[in-house]
């Protein structure tokens, strides 16, 4: 029977154990030691290196880093640096999320075969559902207004902006997407949505009030001046994407328009289908 280790992570790595468990592995864990399993096969460990040692396949967080030099442990004090774990399960098959280029370059040397769940398509796409449902949860937490009827700007037209028009539109919102590949833009218009295009974002903010902004790029795309436009409306912004995110967001909170900064909405959203998710995609992977 296949031994996986799992190391760190949020609440989708520890529904992602039990599941594992239920499924009769050896599942030995680590850095995840503030959560106490009912699963009494589930083995904690307290040295990693037994984990390198015993498991076949070792399974990390998501993000597997936030600040480029430690795991991400929210379920533990336990400060693993990135390079000492890379060493210590050398050898290995590493599944994890968002890793930077430099980090995978070093796993490299170490013999370590990393597959990024971020990067694999099927796996991306799933996440996009609990991503659109948080930010419609925050958006009526947060506001004081109906989505119907309300005027809704959405920064990007990929597979979240898709997703979350086709939600807000679903609830009577008055959807415009910002896009800046005309084939996007033709899109936009061909789903009923009102298009804008990039370069003239200043100004259709100039010339409406919007409630709700959601952005999607990773790129600052609401930078200072178009936040001083924005700050007589007063619209939630609700940031959906990797830093260094799509709004100045030190800026927005200098001047008062209330900036929300939602990263990991799958993992807070609904950790279980996340982990259910992984799963199916690690086991493929397992198994061949």
């Amino acid at each position: 029977m296949k031994k996986i280790g799992i190391i760190g992570g949020d609440l989708r790595n520890i529904r992602l154990t039990e599941a594992f468990a239920k499924d009769e592995y050896f599942i030995y864990t680590y850095a995840i030691d503030k959560y106490n399993f009912i699963d009494k096969s589930i083995i904690k460990c307290s040295d990693i290196k037994k984990i390198a040692n015993e498991c076949d396949y070792i399974i990390s967080s998501i993000p597997f880093t936030k600040d480029n030099k430690y795991l991400y442990t929210p379920f533990s004090n336990e400060k693993i640096e990135i390079k000492s774990l890379l060493e210590i399960i050398r050898n290995k098959k590493l599944f994890a999320g968002s890793i930077n280029e430099s980090i995978k370059e070093y796993a490299v040397t170490k013999n370590i075969e990393i597959i990024d769940l971020m990067e694999m398509e099927a796996f991306t796409i799933l996440n996009v559902i609990p991503t659109v449902e948080g930010a419609i949860k925050i958006a009526i937490e947060k506001t004081e207004i109906t989505l119907n009827g309300a005027n809704c700007l959405i920064l990007g037209f990929g597979r979240i902006g898709k997703l979350l028009a086709k939600v807000l539109d679903s609830f009577g919102a008055e959807v415009y997407c910002v896009a800046r590949k005309e084939s996007d833009i033709s899109w936009i218009k061909a789903y009923g949505y009102n298009p804008i295009n990039l370069y003239d974002l200043e100004k259709k903010i100039n010339n409406k009030k919007y409630d709700l902004i959601f952005n999607t790029i990773p790129h600052i795309i609401i930078d200072a001046k178009k936040l001083d436009i924005l700050r007589n409306s007063n619209p939630l912004i609700i940031e959906l994407a990797s830093k260094p995110w799509g709004i100045d967001y030190e800026y927005a909170k200098k001047i008062g328009i209330n900036a929300i900064i939602a990263p990991g909405l799958t993992g807070k959203v609904a950790p279980f289908t996340s982990a259910i998710n992984m799963k199916k995609i690690i086991k493929k992977i397992i198994i061949q």
